[in-house]
């Protein structure tokens, strides 16, 4: 059957390393393209809705929007930044002919942006290089081009894709040219624009075919319920009318497409059909999954399922066995949360979730701690509560051998904490590949280091540099076991005794290392409420009540002086317990408990566990 292009649709995608600007720059695209009333305030980071995505600066769910320049349409794709969502990189990148590639002016390519160049270069799509934010005052776009050229010699897997057109942007002002000179002093963003309508291919069509599309991303609507989104890949599809519904294990039924929706800026328009090239949504199939094929009613043909690549980290979500449990949340049973957790699969597949010999013990696996930690995070606002472990690297067996997921780390710093940073990589076994300093103060450092050795290590690498560094990594491959670390961290203090936090038996603690907690705060027995000194946990009463005499011994003992409580967010809570502690979590209060409670139970599990 006869291909023919589709001239009046643009389907691209916009790609990067997390912070080098994406949403923003989308920002720009659709205040440009006139898509909002003048009267219509719509703030910063548009398609960033999700309350964690603004919260964390970061995108976390793919989005699609569309917007209208000289009489075409363009489809725009929002993608993910950190590697940690790269299943979500991977899947939306089937609707794209070709990819905004956007690289910061100062911190030059980095993990993710090899790994999204080298999913576009996989996909056929042709990428369109912008380089952003080069108004900074350290920018330095011309090196900034020139890495990026090796970056493509190094990917490219023929010679078309080493031809690439450049533009220049300063996303946040809504800016772009051709040259870094002329952006300075642009005023809009027509000249990219202009270079997606020259270079990114229109799609290419066979028309009067069965209709096929892959569904690539699930929305959810309180009255329409679930809705698939994907690209018509051929034929055309319609409203009220039957199709075939292949899933991804190739079962065939027939379904009904009730409604169909176009993007057009940040809203939906319903529509009556959709032809190959559309990026569409519809209604109508209630359990509608990621991977499945929507195609013609007589001529079901499913098209290629989307690989993701292998979860690298585990921990195990449990029903919440604290004195607590139940207190603080509206879902704590082993049904509920084994319903939300299998719910997550039809919606995150880079996830995987299976059933332990324990009833209410479930094991977890996703890319990365940040992808874990968002689910954890997502499932704590919604009301449950429940208890995790810590994170652990998923290894695998090669003709006998041990082999574990390793990572590429790039580091950049100031040159003054290079030693501490080198160090502190060195006792997590991580190998230097490259050594880069820029003659200006700054250096850059890049490690093949094995994934268990960055558990934790972000938090102690802030605390190192004293915020002056930035840290990304991206997997790599599996390599053989690096050998054992030994131990991260000191002991913990533990409360031995239920009741409520005083300042008398803080100040106590206090004298044996860093507290995690206020005075005031209701605790139990095999609770965690700091981090001792030494290498041996400590049991402390922290309930424990001063004794009334008719003395005082000093004005001192009017008022007990406390140092302030270090309070461990929810990653660092999961980078800080050990393989005998668990991370309580509930809609109001994150603790850090033993697994076994009772500090004389402890004690016997211990020397069972040494005989």
């Amino acid at each position: 059957m006869p291909h023919v292009t589709r001239d009046d649709i643009r389907n691209v995608a916009i790609i990067a390393h997390v912070d080098h600007g994406k949403t923003t720059l989308v920002d720009g695209l659709l205040k440009q393209s006139n898509i909002f009333r003048k009267n219509e305030s719509v703030g910063t980071l548009i398609m960033d809705s999700n309350d964690l995505e603004r919260e964390k600066g970061i995108t976390i769910l793919a989005k699609n929007t569309a917007v209208i320049y000289k009489g075409t349409k363009i489809n725009i794709i929002d993608t993910p930044g950190h590697a940690d969502f790269g299943g979500e990189v991977e899947r939306v990148l089937n609707m794209a002919d070709g990819c905004l590639l956007l690289i910061d002016s100062v911190d030059g390519p980095m993990p993710q942006t090899r790994f999204v160049l080298t999913k576009a270069f996989e996909m056929g799509l042709k990428p369109i290089v912008v380089i952003n934010k080069i108004d900074r005052p350290t920018a330095r776009p011309e090196t900034v081009l020139n890495m990026t050229q090796d970056l493509f010699l190094e990917l490219a897997t023929d010679a078309e894709q080493l031809e690439f057109p450049v533009v220049y942007a300063i996303a946040k002002e809504g800016k772009a040219a051709l040259t870094p000179e002329e952006t300075l002093t642009a005023t809009d963003l027509g000249p990219l624009f202009e270079t997606i309508l020259e270079n990114v291919p229109p799609p290419l069509i066979e028309e009067d075919a069965p209709l096929q599309l892959l569904v690539t991303s699930l929305d959810y609507n309180t009255h329409l319920g679930r809705i698939g989104v994907g690209r018509v890949s051929r034929g055309v599809i319609k409203a009220g009318t039957p199709v075939s519904r292949i899933t991804r294990e190739g079962k065939v039924s027939r379904q009904k497409i009730t409604q169909l929706f176009t993007f057009q800026g940040l809203s939906k328009r319903e529509i009556d059909e959709a032809s190959a090239g559309d990026i569409i949504s519809f209604a109508g199939i209630t359990d509608v999954s990621i991977g499945e094929t929507i195609s013609d009613v007589e001529n079901p043909e499913a098209l290629p399922p989307i690989d993701i690549e292998e979860p690298t980290l585990q921990l195990t979500f449990g029903v919440n066995t604290s004195p607590f449990g139940g207190r603080e949340s509206t879902y704590s049973t082993s049904r509920q949360l084994r319903e939300r957790l299998y719910r997550e699969l039809d919606m995150n597949i880079a996830l995987r979730v299976q059933d332990t010999d324990q009833a209410d013990v479930f094991l977890v696996s996703g890319r990365g701690e940040l992808h874990l930690s968002i689910l954890i995070e997502t499932m704590r606002r919604e009301g449950y509560e429940f208890q995790v472990s810590r994170p652990e690297v998923i290894t695998k067996t090669v003709n006998g051998h041990l082999m574990e997921p390793v990572e590429h780390l790039i580091i950049d710093t100031d040159e003054e904490y290079e030693g501490g940073v080198i160090e502190l990589l060195g006792r997590r076994k991580a190998q230097m590949v490259k050594y880069q300093p820029d003659g200006k103060g700054r250096i850059r450092l890049e490690f093949s280091i094995p994934t268990r050795g960055l558990i934790g290590f972000r938090n102690v690498f802030l605390t190192a540099t004293r915020g002056n560094g930035t840290v990304s990594s991206l997997f790599t491959g599996y390599e053989p076991w690096y050998g054992d670390m030994g131990q991260s961290r000191n002991g913990v203090i533990v409360a031995s005794d239920d009741g409520v936090a005083t300042g008398y038996g803080l100040a106590n603690a206090q004298e044996r290392g860093q507290t995690f907690i206020e005075p005031g705060t209701p605790v139990y027995e095999g609770m965690i409420i700091g981090l001792s000194a030494r290498e041996q946990d400590l049991p402390v009463n922290i309930a424990k009540e001063k004794k009334l005499t008719n003395i005082r011994s000093s004005t001192s003992d009017i008022a007990v002086r406390l140092t302030p409580p270090v309070v461990l967010s929810l990653e660092q809570s999961l980078d800080f317990i050990e393989a005998d502690e668990l991370v309580e979590v509930t809609p109001k209060n994150i603790r850090l408990r033993k697994r076994i409670l009772n500090h004389g139970e402890r004690i016997a599990s211990q020397k069972r566990a040494t005989k």
